[in-house]
């Protein structure tokens, strides 16, 4: 079969569009991120090679990680797949001993190949290089390009297990290339502005109809949290070593009468949770089934460690919260601030369970409706579109 016959080819799109390849996060995670989110509504504006990176942190001996290890080689020897309409998917190969002299330039050899083959294969040309994550930034002189974009959301070299000096110095290199950046944590705004003045803020946005459902009165609980002892103080998301585990403990333990239900991959030590009673922890769920979850929630937390990443984040949680309707209470960063009255704000045990207190009292109409009006306009479609309207406007400039 020519490549003019493939699905989603240059010759059944049209050319009108233009090319993006996105450097992002695993297309198949568990954890849906801000990643998928704009990567899925940039595909309905532009043609989008979607590029699963490798994580920022070395691999464990984990069974778990050594899986994805297996599964990410064996993807990367396939041909780009097309997922819909718009939307290409490729894994760039990569071996797991970065450290090791030679690999990482080997490493790099690997990915520029994978990347311009898919390029190929899909009948994209001239694409715009879009960087969600710093690591594969030798990409913006492997693969020739129009312009190159950076969304950053995290302070990336803050992320525990990370290398610290090279995940500093790509996020430095894309800063300072960039044609545009764009920045979700309003903390990291000035300082990328001073190394690039091309930078604009761009927080989160919500899948707002989504997250709506927890207040249908036609959205049904799932069977594991239908029977639970009310009230129910919830969570969704990954259980991370930012997650501050032992404060959940603490919680537990001080108000047995409280049921917190969990829900996500943990790679913390969770087993002090495990071992209480009035703690259900069911792993991962699909993204579109957690409003059901929280329609079950009678408070939704964010238990974080206060540490240089937590301070800088631009937690999408708490929109999706927001969204939900329900009360909310978390750890204090810059962008929970910005949202006032409507989340509780603690640290401490003894504080984190008198907010949830507080919060268990906040549930009236009027409240949940303020929450829910609060994130309404922050739609990832919005988003979206403004970011690229302005990837637009430098395109048509530098045509």
């Amino acid at each position: 079969m020519g490549l003019d016959a493939l699905p989603g080819s240059a010759a059944q799109r049209g050319n009108h569009k233009t090319s993006v390849v996105y450097f992002g996060n695993e297309w198949f995670a568990e954890n849906r991120t801000s990643s998928h989110h704009i990567a899925r509504r940039l595909s309905a504006r532009a043609n989008l090679l979607y590029v699963d990176s490798p994580g920022m942190r070395p691999p464990s001996g984990s069974k778990r990680d050594l899986g994805r290890i297996f599964r990410k080689l064996w993807q990367a020897l396939r041909p780009p797949q097309w997922v819909e309409p718009g939307l290409w998917h490729c894994t760039v190969p990569q071996l797991p001993w970065a450290r090791l002299p030679g690999v990482r330039k080997l490493n790099q050899l690997f990915g520029a190949w994978a990347v311009r083959r898919a390029l190929r294969i899909a009948g994209m040309r001239d694409p715009v290089l879009w960087f969600h994550v710093p690591h594969p930034s030798f990409m913006m002189d492997a693969v020739p390009n129009r312009g190159i974009v950076y969304y950053c959301i995290d302070a990336y070299a803050a992320m525990p297990g990370v290398d610290v000096g090279y995940i500093t110095q790509c996020d430095r290199a894309l800063t300072e290339r960039a044609d545009l950046v764009f920045v979700a944590p309003p903390a990291l705004v000035e300082g990328k502005k001073a190394i690039n003045p091309r930078t604009l803020f761009s927080p989160h946005g919500v899948d707002v109809d989504l997250f709506a459902q927890a207040q249908h009165p036609d959205t049904v609980v799932p069977d594991r949290a239908a029977g639970l002892q009310h009230p129910v103080i919830g969570y969704f998301g990954l259980i991370a070593p930012w997650t501050n585990v032992e404060l959940l403990v603490a919680v537990a333990r001080a108000r047995p009468q409280w049921t917190l239900l969990l829900i996500g991959f943990a790679s913390a030590d969770v087993s002090e949770l495990q071992a209480l009673s009035n703690v259900l922890m069911v792993g991962p769920q699909p993204y579109e089934s957690l409003p059901s979850w929280a329609k079950a929630f009678d408070v939704a937390i964010m238990p974080y460690r206060l540490n240089q990443m937590v301070a800088n984040n631009n937690p999408l949680k708490l929109r999706e919260y927001l969204a939900t309707g329900k009360p909310v209470v978390s750890a204090p960063t810059a962008e929970v601030h910005r949202f006032g009255d409507l989340v509780q704000v603690a640290t401490e045990p003894d504080e984190f369970i008198a907010a949830i207190e507080r919060a268990l009292e906040d549930t009236g109409p009027d409240r949940c409706a303020a929450r829910m009006q609060a994130v309404s306009g922050m739609s990832w479609e919005a988003r979206v579109e403004e970011t690229w309207s302005k990837v637009s406007q430098f395109l048509s400039r530098n045509a």
